[in-house]
């Protein structure tokens, strides 16, 4: 009995995606609930997952194909246990089969590289006239390129004069196979990315002011505090939780930060998402942490992990990225000293971390060495001063200088 396999039903903000790939093959045997297929749309990858025990039937939307929401992709088969043992074992005998009746030339064709391939295409070279260094007599890449040494090395100097005084010389160079080129399409994340990235630098006038903090007092807190902390919650006591929180208290304080630009409307938003952008292997993600206000220390720490482990294993939802009045980015984590981020659109500001580092500070007249972070503050002209963008970051600094105002609200 055939089943229709349909994408995922995608939310109202989202037009379409793109088959990114097929994890499970046309005629491959798959186990319920097993992902064979990932469709990625403008802000997340969705998983298709296999309803049944059973094979892929015939794929419909092959990767790369623009999908709707709940449109028919594939046609899936259920079969029962004993069959798909039975074919299961057929299948690997055949293959055993087809292995052993393969010829020595042939298995080694099948074994070398593509940048080995290439090499010898172009230099028209018989592989079997190559000894191969490689596991089970395989040729790499140094096997051709030594070949080709010794075969230059071999000519006599009267052959190579030949060549250069040659009428019409046809120089083939060498090159070595570090020079290939790959050309792939943009994944549609990536591509979505780029576009608000110049969208915000074309349609906003955007600026960046800069400050540094001392670190020391959060620091010696958690030296502290941090086992007994991490025995009470459960997790760590990190230095974003912190940040949140004093960007927090800042952005009460300052309630243009936490606004947006709607057309001609200024929208001041009542409340505090603060959103936290991650790094993935996909691109950035910004997860929010809706109504950062009402929550402590412990809970944004615990916030932060989640969405942490979602965004590695590429389990974030549309909807845990929507939204956010006002975003932090930490390139600290990658050892930035200093950058200038962009702005998370439509919001009027995003803080900018980086890496702490231990500098000599002058303090009530006397250098020490404390450890220091600078903080950059990018912020959107059309709506925010000179003056409200640098008192802002003040008092975020003022707040992380003296944790325990976060503590009594000040």
């Amino acid at each position: 009995m055939s089943i229709e396999i349909k994408s995922p039903t995608f939310p109202e903000s989202v037009a379409d995606g793109t088959i990114a790939n097929w994890v499970k093959k046309e005629g491959e045997p798959v186990k319920q609930d097993e992902v064979i297929a990932e469709i990625e749309t403008d802000k997340v990858v969705l998983e298709v997952v296999a309803p049944f025990d059973g094979v892929i039937s015939r794929v419909l939307k092959p990767a790369g194909e623009i999908v709707l929401s709940a449109e028919l992709i594939a046609e899936f088969k259920e079969e029962s246990h004993d069959k798909k043992l039975t074919e299961k074992d057929t299948l690997v005998d055949s293959e055993a089969k087809k292995v052993e009746s393969v010829q020595p030339s042939e298995v080694k064709t099948k074994a070398n590289g593509p940048a080995v391939k290439k090499l010898l295409k172009e230099h028209n070279l018989d592989e079997a006239s190559i000894d191969g260094s490689g596991k089970d007599g395989r040729l790499t890449k140094a096997d051709v390129v030594n070949h080709l040494d010794e075969s230059l090395e071999g000519k006599t100097e009267g052959m190579i004069a030949k060549e250069i005084h040659s009428p019409s010389p046809v120089p083939t160079p060498v090159f070595s196979a570090d020079r290939s080129e790959e050309r792939v399409p943009m994944s549609r994340l990536r591509s979505t990315i780029a576009n608000r990235l110049l969208s915000v630098k074309q349609e906003t006038a955007m600026l960046t002011t800069f400050n540094e903090v001392d670190l020391k007092p959060i620091k010696d807190l958690r030296s502290k505090y941090g086992e007994d902390f991490f025995a009470e919650h459960g997790v760590k006591l990190g230095f974003m939780g912190f940040f949140v929180l004093a960007a927090v208290q800042a952005l009460k304080k300052f309630p243009v930060v936490n606004a947006s630009i709607d057309g001609s409307d200024i929208v001041y938003h009542g409340y505090q998402d603060v959103g936290v952008a991650v790094s993935t292997e996909r691109g950035l993600v910004v997860p929010v942490i809706r109504d950062a206000d009402s929550l402590r220390i412990p809970d944004v720490e615990k916030s932060i992990l989640d969405y942490s482990e979602k965004a590695k294993n590429g389990k974030l939802s549309i909807a845990e990225m929507q939204g956010g009045t006002f975003t932090i980015s930490n390139g600290g984590v990658f050892g930035s000293l200093l950058s200038t981020p962009i702005l998370n659109a439509p919001q009027t500001a995003i803080l900018g971390m980086h890496t702490i580092q231990d500098r000599p500070v002058a303090i009530d007249g006397e250098v020490v060495i404390r450890p220091m972070m600078y903080l950059a503050l990018s912020y959107d002209h059309r709506l925010l001063d000179g003056k409200e963008a640098v008192t802002f970051l003040i008092t975020i600094k003022d707040q992380l200088e003296s944790p325990e105002k976060l503590l009594l609200n000040l």
